[in-house]
């Protein structure tokens, strides 16, 4: 069996940029052999510019044919070559193309698994309650607030007519006031506690306050 069809190969096995190296290489041969055939063709085609016709240039036409022929070959085999070499490299930016998306698939899954986990940690229903457990404490702050600043000793239903009265008395025993102590000179609360009381008719004799101090 091995002699009809060759023993099994063990060796690694082509990739695809090998494959492409290995075309390009063959199309590089080609464009080799293609030029010395266009070379060879160029000479022929100059002796028949300048030969008469008969047998001589008969036989240079043959040779002329038959390289055009091997150029013809040589081409189409060249094409077929870059044809299959581009198809490969489609191959292959499909392959890497593929291999990306793979790649982003797994991020986005592994992803989507994480926020599962993540999210199936938070019980929406306790995010609630604390929620109304906050507002609650709001409501309990601001009756507390409004609580401690609430006025004493001043009813809401006193009479303006009554506040004014009240006022107008203030600004006359403050006018009343001023007066007194404009004609002494000295405020009232400046002047000097050791003075006599306004209730003695006449001051104390010079010698009985020496003899009391004494």
């Amino acid at each position: 069996m091995n002699r009809l069809f060759g023993a099994k190969s063990t060796g690694p096995k082509p990739t695809l940029n090998s494959a492409i190296a290995n075309v390009d290489g063959r199309i590089e041969t080609i464009d080799v052999k293609l030029a010395k055939l266009n070379a060879e063709l160029t000479t022929y085609q100059t002796r028949l510019a300048r030969m008469k016709d008969g047998p001589g240039k008969a036989a240079i036409k043959q040779k002329a044919l038959k390289v055009l022929r091997q150029r013809k070959l040589y081409e189409s085999q060249r094409d077929q070559l870059q044809q299959q070499s581009w198809n490969m490299e489609q191959a292959g930016m499909m392959q890497d193309n593929l291999k990306n998306t793979m790649t982003t698939v797994d991020a986005m899954k592994t992803t989507t698994k994480e926020l599962r986990k993540q999210y199936g940690k938070v019980n929406i229903d306790k995010i609630e309650k604390m929620q109304d457990e906050m507002a609650d404490l709001m409501d309990m702050g601001n009756d507390i607030q409004e609580s401690i600043s609430r006025s004493y000793d001043v009813p809401e239903d006193v009479d303006e007519a009554e506040l004014d009265a009240e006022l107008e008395a203030l600004g006359e025993e403050v006018e009343f006031e001023g007066m007194g102590e404009v004609e002494s000179g000295v405020p009232s609360f400046m002047m000097d506690q050791t003075a006599p009381p306004q209730f003695i008719d006449e001051p104390p004799e010079a010698g009985k306050v020496k003899e009391a101090a004494g």
